[in-house]
């Protein structure tokens, strides 16, 4: 079930095609030739729509034979002619998704879009032939039930024991009427979490705050005016000012307009995304998904989606992960509803005759941090320009491991706004291409990520370089200045970094251990820890330089991120627990009782006790995480691995920030190990001992004195 898994999670998380054109030869077809490009990385200009159905296709036959010669294999089981063979198979597959599905989710449209309805349910048919093929299942199982006697690596070892597991929670081990409908429902759950994610984009899209008079510019900044201004005549309103639920544009609108109407007006926009009683409503969706992946656990022999996603997580069940959860609601919430009251006095201050709502927050939020650290994003932003950024970026990563980054402007991108880099070693040797891709479009889903269009793995002794890609949605550029990040946005590209190094460092043999192959609980401790060199006053000063005059962001800036460092942070936990402990309330039914998802919601929301002044960061129907991407049950990863890059973090700061001995430690025992061994292990090897809560408490000012 890996490999499906693997494909599937691609499509979620990261497609320009068309259904027809058949016809075309495949000689024609660049996915059934070698890249002839730099570092055969895939020949973006040459792929056209027609291509992806028919390499696909035949990828699937493909894989047919491959999986036909070894079961029909005269030898004995073994992991050699078994094992690894099954894991080096369906190489073409993966060619074309690798492509297929990052272009899905960043320069998608109705003809992608279309196709991918097209090719969910194929490869989910071909994935469930493949685990449920008792032959093949049969030769996976001799090889496990001798392992003991194999002497076998530990990569292969891990290999083994996930392959066998795989099978087994693909439904290999059911009866042939539970096999059946087994099938029906994977087919069924590959479409309808497409649609999801489909139905967000587009109500997205759909929403424009056309402003018409220039009086309801009020409070806003002279950027975002200007940003407002061009985004009106792209649409073809010049003259006026338009804002949209893209977060470059919704987030500083609501934290700066003073208009309390508009920032309503776009704030119920942005919440009831999906909810709005139309063709792309997802409440039937989320009833539908929700159970059927009830049945599909239970069929399994798990009493719970949850309990079937978290059997292979760190957290191991689903009362850990409510555990930690509730560990950390109390103080948050206490936190929280103490800015509550800080709010809501500055409204009464001003004379305001209304309670705080959750569009007014982070308007208030922004006056508050003005009156207590005389600090605000517009001090901050021209420090932050997104070439600063990367260029910082850069000097940490060749701090820490010695890695380059070099712009290619020879290699082929898949969109015009997309840029390449060559990665390499201190030595010059080469490690593996990475694309950026910063800014929004509507051919693009919101929120930022990392993904691969090729993962790193040996073949045939030779080690195949990663082509791994950083896409994000930051504030563009104007007519008059440069992108300039909010520093949000700047923690946001260090995070997705990390990602990113995580993919390229990857130093495993097989593909399905390689790079981000690693429990979801995790896959987020690189991404996290590099976050925490963002703010580090040591590094501000590599990186945060005034756009405009080269100056290095002075002393007095510095002190005032260190001392707002834990502002806020009772609405951030609180708002991301409740989307948390929605996420289990879906997915840790025993049995299936949603009958209307506005009221399951709300129910699960009150009994956590969430205040009517914070909204769960997402709202179930536009949670694109566990409806449309690989987060169900999984959403709380974010703050289990925070719990690791907060302590992990702890031997840099012991050690220093670029000690050359730590980096080197987490590199080889975290970042280029994949999913070769269990992660507390791995975690255990780079820091001598499990994790302690404590530095994250204190990370997010919610340790008791």
């Amino acid at each position: 079930m890996k490999k499906l898994t693997l494909i599937l999670l691609a499509a979620t998380m990261i497609t320009a095609c068309k259904t027809g054109g058949n016809e075309k030869s495949a000689v024609e077809n660049p996915f059934l030739t070698e890249y002839n490009t730099p570092f055969g990385v895939p020949p973006f200009g040459e792929i056209k729509n027609e291509h992806f159905l028919p390499a696909i296709e035949k990828g699937i036959v493909e894989q047919t034979a491959e999986i036909a010669a070894i079961v029909s294999n005269p030898e004995p089981a073994d992991f050699e002619n078994t094992i690894a063979a099954f894991d080096y198979s369906g190489e073409l597959i993966r060619k074309v998704t690798g492509v297929f599905y990052n272009y899905n989710s960043s320069n998608t449209n109705d003809e992608i879009q279309a196709l991918a309805k097209e090719i969910a349910p194929k490869l989910s048919a071909h994935y469930d032939n493949i685990n449920l093929n008792p032959d093949l299942f049969e030769r996976v199982r001799t090889v496990y039930e001798n392992r003991n006697s194999l002497n076998l690596s530990g990569e292969q070892a891990r290999l083994l024991e996930d392959t066998y597991k795989d099978f087994v929670r693909g439904g290999a081990a059911l009866d042939s009427s539970a096999q059946a409908r087994f099938r029906e429902i994977n087919q069924e759950l590959s479409v309808l979490t497409l649609r999801f994610g489909e139905n967000v984009l587009a109500e997205t899209n759909a929403f424009k705050l056309v402003i018409e008079n220039q009086d309801d510019l009020e409070g806003l900044t002279q950027g975002l005016i200007d940003q407002g201004a061009e985004t009106a005549k792209a649409a073809g309103m010049e003259g006026k000012w338009v804002y949209t639920l893209h977060n470059p544009s919704i987030m500083p609108f609501l934290q700066y307009s003073a208009k309390r109407e508009l920032r309503e007006k776009i704030y119920k926009a942005y919440i009831n995304r999906g909810n709005n009683n139309n063709d792309k409503d997802n409440k039937e969706l989320i009833g539908k998904i929700a159970a059927l992946r009830l049945e599909r656990a239970n069929l399994l022999g798990y009493e719970s989606h949850a309990a079937f996603i978290l059997e292979e997580n760190m957290a191991k069940n689903a009362g850990n992960v409510l555990d930690l959860l509730n560990k950390l609601w109390t103080p948050a919430l206490k936190r929280a509803k103490g800015e509550v009251a800080q709010l809501q006095a500055i409204i009464d201050k001003e004379g305001g005759s209304f309670k705080l709502q959750p569009w007014d927050w982070s308007y208030y939020a922004e006056k508050l941090r003005k009156e207590q650290y005389d600090l605000d994003d517009e001090q901050l932003k021209p420090y932050f320009s997104l070439e600063n950024v990367k260029q910082g970026i850069f000097t940490v990563c060749n701090n820490l491991y010695g890695i380059t980054f070099n712009e290619q402007k020879d290699i082929p991108v898949y969109h015009p706004e997309a840029v390449a880099y060559e990665v390499k070693e201190a030595n010059g040797d080469h490690i593996g291409v990475l694309y950026m891709d910063f800014h929004p479009r509507e051919s693009k889903r919101g929120g930022a990520w990392m993904s691969s269009y090729r993962k790193q793995y040996v073949k045939n002794g030779e080690k195949i370089s990663p082509v791994i890609t950083i896409v994000c949605n930051f504030t563009k550029p104007t007519a008059s200045q440069p992108s300039l990040l909010t520093f949000d946005e700047t923690s946001t590209f260090f995070h997705e970094f990390g990602h990113a190094l995580h993919g390229l460092l990857s130093n495993s043999t097989y593909f399905s251990l390689s790079g981000t192959s690693v429990p979801r609980d995790f896959v987020e401790l690189p991404s996290q820890i590099m976050e925490n060199w963002a703010s580090e006053p040591e590094v501000l000063k590599l990186y945060a330089k005034h756009y405009q005059t080269g100056e290095v962001i002075p002393d007095e800036l510095i002190e005032k991120i260190q001392n707002s460092a834990y502002f806020n942070q009772g609405f951030a936990t609180v708002e991301y627990l409740a989307a948390s402990f929605l996420d289990m309330g879906y997915h840790n039914m025993k049995e299936f009782s949603l009958t209307d998802v506005s009221s399951f919601e709300d129910a699960t929301l009150a009994q956590i006790g969430l205040i009517p002044e914070i909204t769960s960061r997402y709202r179930s129907t536009y949670f694109n995480h566990i409806f449309s991407g690989g987060y169900s049950s999984g959403y709380y990863s974010y703050i289990w691995s925070g719990i690791l890059d907060s302590d992990a973090f702890e031997a840099f700061k012991e050690h220093g920030l670029f000690d050359h001995a730590t980096a080197e430690s987490f590199r080889k025992n975290i970042l280029e190990r994949g999913g070769t061994e269990d992660p507390m292990v791995l975690y255990k090897k780079f820091r001598g001992a499990e994790p302690d809560i404590k530095p994250l408490l204190k990370r997010r000012g919610l340790l008791e004195s």
